[in-house]
């Protein structure tokens, strides 16, 4: 196997690399942020900072100012070009959750804006939101469990909220924390449901080893 080379830094970006207006735009660098970890999913990349915020790169679904739909078909046009890629999507049905409205949502949307999370492990656990979406609390929740989850809440907008939870099935009233799936109903009103959810699938067809010449 051949080496490409070594990852030495990872990083996100907040927030677009262009400054100024044209013609005199230039590029800023100090809006990639390095992060200790990434975590990738088909929305996107979101990077963990190193007291355990999970913050959202500028090309995620969740960030107010993404273009991810433009940038993913740049990147597959690209891909076609230079790798000759072929590929279909199919549709598949995994058990999962829906996250979904209980008796009475109850936060207030707030203006939109650099959305990020900070959250704090150990036998309770805590998520401060801010600016967040529903669909990105879905992927939230997902990664906490485990498991797919997905939107079903129909709410848009984004929130502030505080979450407060313990995944220890053995915690006493002393710990005085609910499970997850009771935080939800009593702080934001939202519910969990189990259910098998569609999840879409990439089957590549073909792809080139070697890319074509320039």
């Amino acid at each position: 196997m051949r080496e490409l080379g070594r990852i030495v830094r990872l990083q996100i970006q907040r927030s677009s690399l262009k400054t100024g207006e044209k013609p005199n735009r230039v590029y800023d660098p100090a809006r990639l942020l390095t992060v200790a970890h990434l975590a990738i999913g088909p929305d996107g990349v979101l990077g963990q900072a190193d007291d355990g915020a999970w913050l959202v790169d500028v090309h995620h679904r969740a960030h107010p100012d993404t273009k991810n739909e433009d940038r993913t078909l740049m990147l597959r046009t690209l891909l076609e070009d230079r790798f000759k890629l072929a590929v279909h999507r199919q549709s598949k049905e995994i058990p999962g959750y829906v996250l979904v409205v209980g008796k009475k949502f109850k936060l207030k949307p707030v203006e939109p804006g650099g959305s990020g999370t900070d959250s704090h492990g150990g036998r309770v656990r805590t998520l401060t939101a801010t600016k967040t979406s529903m669909a990105f609390l879905a992927d939230l929740i997902a990664r906490n469990l485990g498991e797919t989850v997905v939107d079903k809440t129909g709410i848009d907008g984004v929130y502030d909220f505080e979450l407060r939870w313990t995944n220890d099935d053995q915690a006493t009233d002393a710990d005085s924390a609910p499970t997850l799936f009771t935080a939800l109903e009593e702080t934001l009103g939202l519910r969990l449901q189990r259910q098998k959810v569609p999840v879409e699938i990439v089957v590549v067809d073909h792809a080139e080893r070697a890319p074509t010449e320039n």
